[in-house]
């Protein structure tokens, strides 16, 4: 059934109208092309099936209306999207007032393009279709901000480079949600990283021993917004979510140019991927039911099952050289962890110094950023490095302080107030696209190094399909 709903601000469900083919007037459209600082943003979200679709509403902006249209198919992940909000709207510190005007109905992505209610664009769910969105709505001239992976095979790459250019051509902005570079110890190891006097030069480093790394781990039970996630079943498809080598990866990728090559357009040219390999994390089915509220494998998934075992391509490898230098990312998914929750590393190899970013239980699952000392003059070393926290890292950060572990260690002491957590994340970058919508353009480096972060990890997946 096709049918139009309105949340209001207490999180009330009513029924505006049920339609089949309502439409708008022609002037209730937004124009993309004419936005400026004067003009309201206003927010379409299309087919939420990720709760990351929420979190970009966590928080209200000036700039944008609070009256969010939604266009998506009939069932569960909608409504979750949809209590997400209510919870937003309802709690008690800084409540938001979204207003949810809500279209459900198997031609939601037409119905989306035809009422053109709104010139910003949210994407974040079943990744199977996401590359299509993205183009069509760039097409129709609508400004888009997609949760990664904006594409998650090898034969639709091709309609991602093509959606980049149509959204040059129409003037409007595509964007994907990189919260990473929002993490106050990656943002000071990039900070340190472009020090020389700190860090020298990024080595070359070798396949073997690579000059940056990163690595993650994430688990499938999880805790969002104080209450246990539900994933829907479609999650723990591949072909609809992606596998973790070209999904989770997409962030590791990113940090890699992000931290390593601030501002340096990197094109597909100055890429060679060495190596990728996939493996499989295998549920049971009374972890698959813990996550997804199900009794049974839906028969989608049953291609996957072996030996009464779900096994899922949630993990990636890849080994790559970029503008010559050797870097490794890497990801993988536990079903849960004992304590803690996702954890992350990273190392930048420099040649006076390593700056590395540790999360594990002697850090009490909390990221914390080393600076080791490559064997030099140690003193020297050491004024210098208390130098350049106390005169540049603790004035744009004050409260930062320098720790010494050893004579060749130390750490940066960063106060709790910067630590605001991965779904404050969204709120910033949010914020940012905001201004670049007001502005009418991305940094020079961002598209190309978009498109060459695809590029990376949909020919690891190639790459990791084709090892016999």
């Amino acid at each position: 059934m096709k049918r139009y709903l309105a949340i209001f601000t207490l999180g009330f469900l009513a029924v505006l109208s049920a339609c089949s083919e309502g439409t708008k007037k022609t002037s209730d459209k937004v124009d993309s092309s004419k936005i400026t600082n004067s003009d309201m943003v206003k927010i379409v979200t299309l087919a939420p099936g990720h709760f990351h679709a929420a979190l970009v509403q966590k928080t209200i902006y000036p700039e944008v209306s609070q009256e969010v249209h939604v266009y998506a198919p009939e069932g569960a992940e909608v409504m979750a999207y949809l209590d997400l909000i209510k919870g937003f709207n309802l709690r008690k510190e800084n409540p938001t007032s979204w207003k949810e005007i809500v279209y459900t109905g198997e031609d939601y992505l037409q119905k989306m393009l035809q009422e053109k209610a709104g010139n910003l664009i949210v994407l974040a769910g079943n990744n199977a279709k996401k590359t299509e969105y993205i183009r069509k709505s760039v097409e129709d001239g609508l400004n888009v901000l997609a949760d990664k992976p904006m594409v998650i095979s090898p034969e639709k790459f091709p309609m991602l480079e093509e959606a980049f250019k149509i959204a040059d051509k129409k003037n409007v902005l595509l964007y994907d949600i990189m919260t990473e570079r929002y993490e106050i110890t990656t943002i000071l190891q990039r900070v340190l990283s472009q020090m020389p006097e700190i860090f020298g030069k990024l080595q070359k480093g070798t396949a073997g021993n690579p000059a940056i790394v990163q690595e993650s781990v994430h688990r499938f039970s999880k805790t969002v917004a104080g209450k246990p996630l539900i994933r829907p079943a479609w999650f723990f498809d591949v072909s609809q979510e992606g596998e973790g080598i070209v999904d989770v990866a997409t962030h590791l990728v990113d940090l890699v140019q992000w931290e390593a090559f601030p501002g340096i357009i990197i094109r597909k040219e100055d890429i060679q991927v060495s190596y990728a390999k996939h493996w499989t994390t295998d549920l049971t089915l009374e972890q698959f039911s813990k996550v997804t509220g199900l009794n049974n494998f839906p028969d989608y998934l049953n291609k996957y099952v072996k030996d009464n075992l779900l096994k899922v391509y949630s993990n990636g490898k890849i080994i790559y050289k970029i503008n010559n230098v050797w870097a490794k990312v890497s990801v993988t998914w536990n079903f849960d962890t004992p304590k803690g929750g996702d954890t992350h590393y990273s190392i930048m190899r420099g040649t006076l110094c390593n700056l590395e970013i540790r999360q594990e239980a002697e850090q009490q699952f909390k990221p914390v950023l080393y600076i080791e000392v490559n064997g030099h003059n140690l003193a020297d070393f050491e004024d210098k490095l208390r130098n350049a926290v106390d005169s540049k890292l603790a004035v744009k950060y004050p409260g930062i302080d320098l720790v010494k572990v050893s004579e060749k260690q130390y750490y940066l002491d960063i106060p709790q107030k910067y630590k605001v957590g991965h779904e404050a994340h969204f709120r910033q970058v949010t914020e940012k696209f905001l201004k670049y919508m007001q502005t009418g353009k991305l940094p020079e480096w961002e598209i190309p190094n978009m498109i060459t972060k695809y590029y990376i990890t949909t020919t690891a997946l190639k790459m990791s399909r084709d090892k016999p």
